[in-house]
């Protein structure tokens, strides 16, 4: 199945852009099965015997800090431990007393999700990344915290109430978790079943609490440009069609390159307009995530069931080619052992 795009969340994405997107929390109920990424996926993950940390993580709202130990096992494989594997046993018993489970990065190890987030980042121009939270009723992971992200939440099994407060009334906000006597106005009070999805914007003050059943969700969080990307990006337009030696050699050449660079930086910086930077700064993070993706769908280029089937076609591909080598250099070692004896 197709992963779903904005508008089988959102419906009419015109109305929600002029409407919620960074402007205001709200639900939705989509026809379409919201998480790619489920219980039974969770389950599949436990079975391979291969999650481990720092992908799984048990955290509670009271600010104590569950150990790893706590929730994974270690594992001996060829005569040496490793530490961190994700046991399930663990889990549920930190569940039951009100922990809550966090995956990391989902995207990079569960392939349908790693669809869904490639497609909204294509789709947004924005880099996306996804977290999966499994929390039981009355349990709460996280203290009222902001996130530097807009945040869609797809709701996969059980019921969570959400509380989503206003925005940060300074200019200079910080994410994270919030003090004790934050008291900003509550915009939306709501608990989300099963197929539900939440939109958060940025910077958005927010919790969670399991509501019944065993709650489970994926968040999928839209990083937005911030001033190091604009910093980043005027550098950039700045020095634009600059050309300069990158070594200039004694003092006179150094004064030289002064000179010519800040000639070149009032002259670039006179045609900038606001517009101009912010668009430059989006086509870099856009850029970015497009690379990103790139990345991982070339890692997923060729299955070894796919590799196996061209090698028995009689294939001349690269591990084709490797594996020939491979063999005929065993042939001659082979060979000349024998003629030594």
């Amino acid at each position: 199945m197709e992963s779903p795009t904005l508008a089988d969340w959102v419906g009419d994405v015109r109305s929600f852009t002029g409407h919620q997107w960074q402007r205001k929390p709200a639900v939705f109920t989509p026809e379409r099965l919201a998480s790619p990424f489920d219980l039974d996926a969770l389950d599949a993950a436990f079975d391979t015997g291969l999650l481990r940390t720092p992908y799984l993580e048990m955290v509670r709202s009271t600010k104590v800090t569950v150990p790893p130990e706590a929730y994974t096992t270690s594992r001996t494989v060829n005569g040496t431990a490793y530490h961190g594997f994700a046991d399930r046993a663990k889990v549920l018993a930190l569940l039951g007393v009100g922990a809550t489970l966090l995956l990391r990065c989902v995207d990079q190890w569960h392939h349908p999700t790693g669809e869904l987030v490639a497609r909204l980042s294509e789709e947004l121009d924005r880099r996306v990344e996804a977290f999966f939270f499994v929390t039981p009723a009355g349990g709460q992971g996280l203290a009222v915290h902001r996130d530097d992200a807009d945040v869609f939440v797809l709701q996969a099994a059980g019921h969570k109430t959400w509380y989503v407060h206003d925005a940060p009334t300074a200019a200079d906000w910080t994410p994270g978790e919030l003090p004790d006597d934050e008291h900003s106005p509550r915009l939306l009070h709501s608990v989300l079943e099963p197929g539900s999805v939440l939109y958060v914007p940025r910077g958005f003050a927010h919790r969670a609490v399991g509501a019944a059943g065993l709650s489970a969700h994926l968040s999928l969080t839209i990083r937005d440009i911030s001033v190091p990307d604009l910093r980043a990006a005027l550098e950039q337009r700045l020095t634009d069609r600059l050309d300069l030696p990158a070594r200039p050699l004694g003092e006179a050449a150094i004064d030289g390159s002064c000179a010519a660079l800040l000639d070149h930086v009032r002259t670039r910086l006179d045609t900038i307009e606001p517009e101009d930077l912010r668009l430059a700064a989006r086509a870099a993070q856009a850029r970015a995530a497009r690379a990103e993706a790139a990345a991982e769908n070339a890692e997923r280029a060729e299955t070894f069931a796919e590799a196996a089937r061209t090698w028995e076609g009689g294939g001349t591909g690269a591990g084709r080619t490797g594996l020939a080598s491979v063999s005929r250099t065993w042939r001659r070692l082979r060979d000349a052992a024998r003629t030594t004896h």
